[in-house]
């Protein structure tokens, strides 16, 4: 070997033959995912590290270059909450939904596509993709209407139609990452789940998965029970335990039983702040969190 081949290689150097295993062990799933679409709901501790930030930038660019389709819908509930007490404004949630009146509306706008969704693109760019930022109201993306329980929760929107024709257009080239805020028909804003967006946007694409990124490790059939985490559950089982169901838990259920429906092979509940979860859930054989399946 020539010097000039091997001037970049570091003196003594050992192979690890447990890197070269993992290695391995993704390649199946690296072969079987090519091509296909793969929608990352995006928030929670994930969002507030830098660390984790970087690791989550590195995953989804990683995704990209194997040829897979990653498009990211991201929430921002913390960075929210932070500003809506610097603001002395209250800060109130119902069935996992926040409550929101025209001020928290305006406030998350600003949050989620002036300051949260510009900077993912850009720490996207800096990893070796490119990105494009989208909100609900970008090309028509949703079409949305006030929510069931809208006395109790405001304007909170639920998503009734996704223009699959904008992402596909995107994704084709870029990576889309799309902030959960959207408008009706007459121009009213809607705060909108981010977990529900998710699973809406992987039921129209016709992803091939769902990843939902949360602040805990998974589903558990008691959350006051570490030992019990559901690590498989059926659609059906999940539609069995929705009405039982508090808090935040329930809006990523019902968003996983979305994608189901819209076809996707599975939805995975993992934790976010596991640095990679992201390539640990969809590229080992062992993953972790919950998969949901048909």
């Amino acid at each position: 070997m020539s010097a000039a081949t091997n001037m970049n290689r570091p003196e003594n150097t050992r192979y690890d033959s447990g890197s070269v295993a993992t290695l391995l062990e993704a390649l199946p799933y690296i072969r079987e995912f090519h091509g296909r679409t793969i929608v990352i709901k995006y928030g929670g501790a994930a969002m507030l590290e830098d660390e984790l930030r970087d690791a989550f930038a590195t995953d989804v660019v990683l995704l990209k270059y194997v040829g897979l389709n990653p498009v990211i819908v991201h929430g921002g509930g913390p960075e929210i909450t932070r500003y809506m007490e610097k603001l002395d404004l209250p800060v109130r949630f119902h069935e996992g939904l926040r409550v929101s009146d025209a001020e928290t509306v305006e406030v998350a706008q600003m949050v989620l596509a002036g300051k949260l969704n510009s900077e993912i693109v850009q720490r996207l760019n800096r990893h070796g993709q490119a990105a494009v930022g989208l909100s609900g109201e970008d090309g028509n993306l949703f079409e949305v209407s006030p929510v069931a329980n809208a006395e109790q929760v405001g304007f909170v929107g639920s998503i009734d139609r996704v223009d699959v024709d904008v992402l596909q257009h995107i994704a084709a080239d870029y990576i889309p990452v799309i902030a959960s805020s959207a408008s009706d028909r007459g121009g009213q804003s809607y705060n909108v789940n981010a977990d529900e967006a998710a699973g809406k946007v992987a039921a129209a694409i016709g992803a091939h998965k769902a990843v939902f990124l949360t602040d805990v490790e998974g589903w558990f059939e008691d959350p006051a029970d570490e030992g019990s985490l559901i690590s498989r559950a059926t659609v059906e089982e999940v539609d069995a335990r929705l009405a039982s169901l508090e808090g935040g838990m329930r809006p990523k259920l019902q968003a996983c039983a979305d994608a189901i429906r819209g076809g996707a092979q599975s939805a995975h509940i993992i934790d976010g702040r596991i640095p990679h979860s992201l390539l640990l859930e969809l590229f080992t054989d062992a993953g972790i969190g919950t998969m949901v399946t048909p």
